[in-house]
């Protein structure tokens, strides 16, 4: 009766063992596929003249994007089903939001962020 009990919870053991090898071979698999095809779309995109630079959110399903397409840039509103041009944007509108804005972010590291909401 001892060993019966001894051995079932050995047998327990190695099943939870292999579950736990298995999760984390799935988790690697997952991680290097993912890994695979965000290379394969950005190399597809990588040479593309089409660039959103901009995403506003007007309601659950609606939203204004800023486009570049070759050197011009346009102002879309996209809906579920439909897509409509706003109207086409000049260099001077597009540069005044996107240096300040990216600028002043980019050059923030996650202590600085971190220890700005620990003083909030």
């Amino acid at each position: 009766m001892l060993l019966l009990s001894t051995l079932n919870r050995f047998d327990s053991t190695v099943q939870l063992l292999t579950v736990v090898l298995v999760f984390i071979f799935v988790l690697v698999l997952a991680y290097f596929a993912t890994r695979l095809t965000a290379g394969v779309q950005k190399s597809r995109l990588a040479g593309s003249n089409v660039e959103i630079l901009e995403t506003y959110r007007i309601a659950p399903n609606k939203y204004i994007q800023v486009v570049r397409i070759g050197e011009n840039y346009f102002a879309y509103v996209v809906c579920k089903d439909t897509i409509t041009l706003l109207g086409e944007l000049t260099k001077d509108d597009i540069s005044k939001f996107s240096s300040t804005k990216v600028a002043s972010t980019m050059n923030l590291n996650f202590k600085e962020i971190f220890d700005k909401f620990k003083k909030q």
